[in-house]
């Protein structure tokens, strides 16, 4: 018999509904996988073994797919009686929600105990939704974190019942296998749909209601949509083209529903469909083949934003109050009018039961200042009040307002100040928002924390040496300890001062759905209701700022200009002092774009230039040069490898990876790698950057010690020894006769005057892409040179950029005597 002593010394079977006990099954060979709600969504995959349950827990669930690799982390034994278990666990070991969600016999190929010992399970299943051969490899080795963990890969095996994609099971069945509830039924202890019985035969074709909705076969699924955002005011609009809606407090979220199930994304676009529980199974139950909602996810009983961290902390039941619909059924509606998209979504809901997790966001009657004060009366949080005849776009304009109650914000924290208190880790957080790109001081918070607050803040907090604020008052100096400005505090709090600091400033919680440098000041002018015709972005006056620069994506010259507000610090470490190139689009992509390299014309003064060879060249010193540039209708900016202090001396070398149209770019891929392990051998560390285009450019950064032309020409080396030792598929060559097939390596970025896009550059192309830097390993993951979108390159810019972090290398005398070997004897 197996041993429960570890698994009964971590519960308490006197509180917890858990078995202690049951009997072995008649053939000692039964397999369950159960859907767990813990601190985060997993799945247990027990085998029967010597009268217990041998169980793992795996962290994204099975995958059908051969080449996805499942961690699964090997936990203690259970006992038998388990894998009948399915009710909520209480505080304590494991505390969640358990949905029993496949369930049968498991079929050894070898003795299990030889296998345990020696690390590799292979066998078959024969269950409701797990069949086939499957295997269970341990890992050898530790990681960091992995104290006390053994790790093994859950991985299936090529078969007639494997898959492609690597979510099918999990996305296709969402509802226990034996009851027939969702895990928000579970949870609320809500009526068996079906009697449990033996595990059903399970045919190849069988899919879940979520795939075949009751109109039919499911249509592919929504991709996500950078949210439309409303503007603050404080007086709520008038007239009749207007519809009043509760401001809800809690989580942005877009769920898509279709082929390969529900996901649920964030503000920011990340998938959070196992945090927000049970509202990707509500959302299959509507009546549709697809479909794109617009929702805000609060907490099912309060609706508060302190309610609603306690909730995802504890796995406590959410709701989801849907107020848009973008697209249904295959058909866009994201350009008709909000009131043609909300008699759809009343229709989409009209059988919804009216406390399920899936709501439909109330509209209010009345004039939008009697329902503000109304609302504010009941202890609302305000109303956002939206344009009837106005479509659904991306970004922050004049359809969308909100007005608020009391003063609420989000704040990014830059450090915290000491407390006097025993135990307690700090006396209060100091907050900052973001300013043309600087964070700037707002004031300080001492107020609203509970005990899992000190906690949870100290437990995320990272220190640094120097104040992330571009300025800092005396007093706040005083017992400071600065932080990485990586946290989003929700604050509110009575009014500012005159110096823009907040007063009676009430701790609400951390926000995870919005990344720090999105937090800028938002206040609302007095008597402002609407959008001026012009705005300003970093100090900036921005014209036309609803132009569509992107039609298709619907992105605005507002939004343009505020991506690189966000992303100017990232993308001048890179640009700062170099000879600048623009590409400028100034009626957007559909109109004409052209190449500017020099300062003729009408150049804002807020862009520098200086004399170089008796031309005017552009170049940047701060974010506000980078915006005023895309007021002029720049999209792209492109560098030289030298600074305008030293001209003749490069302190950046770029190998263009450019591919023949039709090659994949796995293709591409090898070549960097050429590329790197080559120049690694000489002694210098390159690093890649997918270019939003085709290619990747492999960069080095220099010592200013060679000459422009020196540096030149071990470029054109490097590139024909790669091209030399490959030709069938590199060329070093820019004819297109040569070039047919394969990728050529143009080198001549590095020449007198010559250019490279710029990392953390939008492209002038469908789709919006971003130059992006990577690291090698991720590189090796990616499966194309354009799939940065801004919001993806935007939740980036605070990670580590591995171009910036290169060490600076030198064409000394021994790395060129080592490209001479290389040449002569590789």
């Amino acid at each position: 018999m197996g041993d429960l002593g570890q698994y009964r010394s971590k519960r308490d079977l006197d509180r917890t509904p858990e078995p202690s006990g049951g009997r072995p099954t008649a053939t000692g060979r039964a397999f369950v996988v159960q859907k767990h709600a813990a601190r985060r969504l997993h799945f247990d995959f027990r085998l029967e073994h010597a009268g217990v349950l041998l169980s793992w827990a795996v962290t994204r669930g099975p995958s059908p797919d051969p080449g996805e690799k499942r961690l699964a982390v090997r936990t203690e034994d259970h006992p038998m009686g388990y894998r009948n278990f399915e009710g909520v666990v209480p505080e304590g070991y494991g505390k969640g929600t358990v949905m029993l969600w496949d369930h049968g016999e498991w079929e050894p190929l070898h003795d299990p105990a030889e296998g345990l010992a020696q690390g590799k399970l292979h066998f078959r299943l024969h269950g409701a939704r797990m069949s086939g051969g499957w295997t269970l490899v341990r890992m050898r080795g530790r990681r960091a974190g992995d104290a006390g963990r053994e790790n093994w890969l859950l991985i299936k095996e090529r078969d007639d019942v494997a898959a492609d994609d690597p979510d099918a099971l999990t996305a296709a069945h969402d509802t226990s296998v034996t009851t027939g509830r969702s895990m928000a039924e579970i949870t609320a202890d809500a009526p068996a749909r079906h009697r449990a019985g033996p595990p059903p035969k399970a045919p190849r074709a069988a899919r879940s209601r979520r795939d075949v909705p009751p109109k039919g076969q499911a249509l592919a699924r929504p991709g996500f949509r950078a949210p439309m955002l409303a503007r603050l005011v404080d007086a709520a609009p008038e007239g009749d083209d207007w519809l009043i809606e509760p401001k809800h407090d809690g989580y942005r979220c877009q769920i898509a529903i279709g082929k390969g199930g529900v996901r649920c994304f964030s503000r920011s676009g990340q998938d959070w469909t196992d945090r927000f529980t049970g509202i990707a199974e509500a959302a299959a139950t509507l009546p549709c083949r697809a479909a794109l909602l617009d929702a805000e996810v609060v907490a099912a009983d309060e609706e508060s934003f302190s309610a609603l961290q306690q909730a995802l902390t504890e796995g406590a039941p959410l709701a989801a109050y849907v107020f848009d619909l973008l697209s249904l059924d295959g058909k866009d509606l994201a350009q008709q009018p909000l009131r043609q998209r909300r008699a759809a979504l009343e229709a989409l809901f009209e059988d919804q039961p009216r406390k399920a997790a899936l709501r439909l966001s109330p509209a209010l009657e009345g004039s939008g200042a009697k329902v503000h004060a109304a609302m504010c009366r009941a202890g609302g949080e305000g109303i956002i009040a939206k344009r009837l005849s106005s479509p659904w776009r991306t970004g922050r304009g004049s359809d969308w307002l909100k007005v608020k109650c009391a003063r609420e914000a989000e704040f990014v924290v830059g450090g915290i100040s000491a407390s006097s208190k025993a135990g307690r880790p700090f006396a209060s957080l100091l907050l900052g928002v973001y300013e043309g790109g600087q964070l700037r001081y707002r004031g300080r918070v001492g107020s609203g924390f509970a005990e899992a607050d000190y906690a949870r803040i100290s437990r995320h907090a990272r220190q640094r040496d120097t104040p992330p604020f571009a300025e800092v008052p005396p007093e706040a100096r005083r017992g400071a300890v600065w932080l990485q400005p990586d946290l989003v505090a929700q604050i509110r709090f009575a009014e500012l001062t005159a110096e823009g600091a907040v007063r009676h400033a009430v701790f609400l919680g951390l926000r995870e759905d919005k990344p720090a440098r999105e937090v800028a000041d938002e206040t609302a002018a007095p008597g402002d209701s609407a959008m001026s015709k012009d705005e300003k972005v970093a100090g900036i006056r921005i014209t036309s700022p609803d132009r569509l620069v992107f039609p298709a994506e619907r992105i605005t010259k507002r939004m343009l200009a505020e991506y690189y507000a966000d992303a100017g610090p990232a993308l001048l470490v890179h640009a700062r002092d170099r000879p600048l190139s623009l590409i400028r689009c100034p009626d957007g992509i559909a109109g004409e774009c052209f190449f500017q390299k020099h300062g003729r014309g009408s150049i804002p003064d807020a862009v520098p230039r200086f004399t170089r060879d008796g031309e005017e060249w552009l170049y940047l010193n701060g974010v506000e040069a980078m915006v005023a540039a895309v007021q002029m209708g720049t999209i792209e900016f492109h560098l030289q490898g030298v600074r305008r202090d030293r001209p003749d001396r490069p302190d950046r070398l770029v190998f263009d990876l450019d591919p023949d149209e039709g090659l994949p770019f796995a293709r591409v891929r090898e070549g960097a790698v050429r590329l790197r392990d080559l120049l690694a051998g000489l002694g210098l560390d390159s690093a890649p950057m997918v270019t939003g285009g085709k290619g990747v450019h492999v960069i080095l950064r220099l010592r200013r010690i060679a000459p422009l032309a020196a540096v030149s020409a071990f470029a054109r080396t490097v590139a024909t020894l790669v091209a030399d030792r490959a030709p069938e598929g590199f060329t070093a060559n820019m004819s297109k006769a040569r070039r047919k097939g394969r990728i050529f390596i143009d080198w001549q970025r590095n020449g007198s005057g010559a250019t490279a896009v710029a990392p953390w550059s939008v492209r002038a192309r469908p789709g919006a892409p971003v130059a992006v830097p990577v690291a090698w390993d991720e590189l090796a993951r990616l499966e194309r040179a354009d799939g940065f979108s801004l919001t993806e390159a935007r939740a980036r810019l605070d990670a580590p950029d591995p171009v910036a972090a290169l060490s600076a290398g030198s064409l000394n005398a021994a790395v060129l005597d080592g490209l001479e070997r290389e040449v002569h004897g590789g």
